[in-house]
């Protein structure tokens, strides 16, 4: 973009000051801003040249280029002989001449000739017609000379308008585009550079980090050497003064002795008397013994530090060796992508699995980049939801989890960066249902001779999740695998008669009852009965459930509103409840330590006794009816209800916090008159539906 000085619009001013000195003032123009506000017409937005373009002078003042002037007066003179200036609407005398005889704008062809030696740029001309300023054609994107091509650059039988301009205003848009997209690039290479920058810094504050870490790592290691070498120290020390003591001790007494003997020796070439030489030698005879058991050092000078008694050494030199590790990463967090399931529901936990790319984008294989997460809550339903807190499982292959519950339906995204800066469709947003759908389903009407016909319990043994369904009205027991397929089908003699209606998992197999003919009977997976018993006191026994733990069976039985509860070889040993207790129990289960759960309109909880708990949870009576009651492993209770007016819907409740009560809706496959239930792995529960002869399994936490 040049720059120049106008001596025609520049203030010039002299001053004198002091020292005779004087000082020129000058004003700086922009050129561009110069040609379009002061070189270019007004109304066709064209520059003023010498041709087709020549600025005239108005009485008005104003100055328009003769092109427009001639398409003007062509269109408003007709008989008047005159026409309005189109800048301020003044009505203008066309001279005898016609418009071509108007005055020039004299100060506009000075400026232009003063811009055009002050100008530095050329305006183009076509090699041919020297004086001929080449157009462009912003439709066809083609400069040409209108002399060569004869007034048209356009040889196709095309129609459609074309929009030319001279080729220097072409150059000027494009000069501008082009600086534009220069000052955009700049920006944003500033930007990139001052990331860079940033991320220069934070590799150097985490350096510095490390480098601290280490120091404190190592010093603590020193100090526990140091610890260890005092220690070691302090024994040698202990050990030599106590054998320092002992020998010291008989050091003295031996210097004692000495000294006893010296003065017993004193005189005795002067002794004359037998009596007293021969005492005298008695005594040194016993000072003599005395010196023999002194002549052996009490204790010894033996005292080692040794360092080969174990491989303590080996170890440590082994274990500083693998003392710490510096990772780093090449994760490039604009290229992770996150994935979230297509179903999320309300109280359920989901999850978001984040996989990690480098620069190339080459899947990560490893782990341990540090990830943040944020729950944005864009609109919850039924009032805002406070924040929810998101657990991160690091996968160690590249991907990580993500696992949040959504406690509300509503509109929510998730905030995802790694190492601080945001992955890629950063955030990421989804929506939150209420409406809870099964995730499997076995069994409906018409599937041949695999299909259900009056499907009334289910039991999953947690070992190998093998599902048993009482298939109640083909007299049998349909055994399923964990993917819902079907693997056999077991039939027995307790099978018979097309009345069984409870069935759970014991110690042995299964074991199931028949309320028509009374019985219990236990049978191992391939049908073979254990043993069987009955009661003289059942009048309506309608369900069944085992207490592993103590081998306890229980049976609800309708007649007697009660539960009887037997040992393993069906001797009773109590029952839960009385006439009045229960209104039809439906079903009876068995809590993670021992507690015995009851439905009937209400849930009611009582002790592995037998002794009354609590009422769970009370619909309140005529409103609806429980249809089955399990409990899993963290003690959930979930439960299938029936409303009199025919919705049927599951429930997952809590003894210890009343204000877990979720409702599963299955709103896309309706639930009709949904009865047992059975606890599977990951938090799933599998449900009988006896109305469209099927089992559905539902993720219920």
């Amino acid at each position: 973009m040049s720059l120049f000085c106008c001596p025609l619009i520049t203030r010039l001013g002299e001053r004198m000051i002091s020292m005779n000195s004087t000082l020129v003032e000058t004003v700086s123009i922009n050129y561009e801003d110069f040609n379009e506000s002061f070189l270019t017409c007004g109304t066709c937005l064209c520059m003023y040249d010498g041709n087709e373009h020549t600025p005239k002078l108005l009485q008005c003042s104003h100055t328009v280029c003769l092109h427009c002037l001639t398409r003007i007066a062509a269109s408003q003179t007709r008989d008047t002989g005159s026409f309005r200036c189109p800048i301020c609407r003044e009505l203008i005398t066309i001279p005898r001449g016609g418009v071509s005889a108007l005055p020039p704008s004299f100060l506009v062809n000075q400026l232009l000739d003063l811009m055009s030696r002050q100008r530095r740029e050329v305006i183009p001309k076509c090699s041919v017609h020297i004086n001929q300023e080449l157009l462009f054609c912003e439709t066809c994107d083609t400069v040409f000379c209108t002399l060569c091509t004869g007034g048209s650059h356009n040889d196709s039988t095309n129609s459609c308008e074309h929009t030319i301009i001279p080729f220097s205003i072409a150059i000027k848009r494009m000069s501008e585009i082009l600086l534009y997209k220069a000052n955009e690039c700049i920006s944003k290479l500033t930007q990139a550079q001052e990331g860079v920058t940033s991320e220069l810094n934070r590799l150097n504050a985490a350096k510095d980090k490390c480098l601290e870490h280490i120091d404190i790592t190592f010093q603590q290691i020193q100090e526990a050497i140091n610890k260890r070498k005092q220690e070691m120290v302090d024994q040698v020390n202990q050990m030599c003064n106590e054998k320092k003591r002992v020998l010291e001790e008989q050091h003295g007494l031996i210097e004692n002795e000495k000294n006893k003997v010296e003065q017993e020796c004193q005189g005795l070439q002067y002794q004359v008397e037998v009596r007293n030489i021969t005492q005298k030698i008695e005594i040194l005879t016993e000072k003599l013994d005395t010196a023999f058991s002194l002549g052996e050092p009490r204790e010894n000078a033996f005292l080692t530090c040794d360092f080969s008694l174990n491989d303590s050494l080996d170890q440590i030199q082994q274990h500083l060796g693998i003392l710490g590790k510096v990772r780093t990463s090449t994760t490039f967090p604009s290229l992770c992508t996150a994935q979230i399931q297509e179903n999320i529901v309300a109280g359920i936990e989901s999850c978001i699995t984040l996989t990690t790319v480098d620069y190339h984008g080459n899947a990560r294989k490893n782990g341990g980049d540090p990830i943040q997460a944020d729950i944005l809550i864009v609109m919850a339903e039924q009032g805002p939801e406070p924040t929810f807190p998101i657990r991160i499982h690091d996968c160690d292959d590249g991907t990580y989890k993500l696992y949040f519950r959504a406690r509300k339906s509503g509109r929510y995204g998730v905030k995802i960066s790694v190492m601080d800066r945001p992955i890629k469709d950063n955030p990421l947003y989804f929506d939150v249902t209420d409406h809870n759908n099964p995730v499997a389903m076995y069994g409906t009407r018409g599937s041949g001779k695999d299909e259900f016909n009056q499907p009334v319990a289910v039991a999953i043994d947690e070992r190998d999740q093998t599902v048993y369904v009482l298939d109640t009205g083909n007299s049998r027991i349909k055994v399923l695998n964990e993917l819902f397929e079907c693997v056999k089908h077991v039939t027995n003699d307790g099978l018979l008669g097309r009345s069984c209606t409870g069935i759970a998992i014991s110690n042995n197999g299964l074991v199931v009852v028949n309320w028509r003919t009374k019985i219990v009977t236990e049978l191992t997976t391939d049908g073979e009965t254990v043993k069987a018993f009955t009661n003289n006191a059942f009048q309506e026994p309608i369900d069944i459930a085992v207490d592993k733990s103590y081998g306890h069976i229980l049976v609800a039985d309708n007649g007697m509103s009660c539960v009887f509860v037997f040992d393993e070889e069906g001797k009773i040993l109590f029952q839960v409840g009385k006439k009045g207790t229960f209104s039809l129990i439906s079903s009876v289960s068995i809590g993670p330590t021992g507690e015995i759960f009851v439905v009937d309109t209400r849930v009611q909880m009582f002790s592995a006794k037998g002794d009354f708990m609590e009422v769970v949870y009370d619909e309140g009576r005529g409103k609806g009816r429980y249809g089955g009651v399990v409990i899993d492993s963290e003690g959930r209770i979930i439960a299938t209800r029936t409303e009199q007016k025919g919705r049927s819907y599951l429930q997952v409740l809590c003894s210890n916090d009343k204000t877990i009560n979720q409702c599963i809706d299955s709103h896309d496959s309706k639930l009709k008159r949904p009865g047992g239930l059975a606890v599977a792995n990951d938090h799933h529960v599998i449900v009988v539906d006896l109305g469209n002869n099927c089992i559905k399994k539902y993720k219920y936490w």
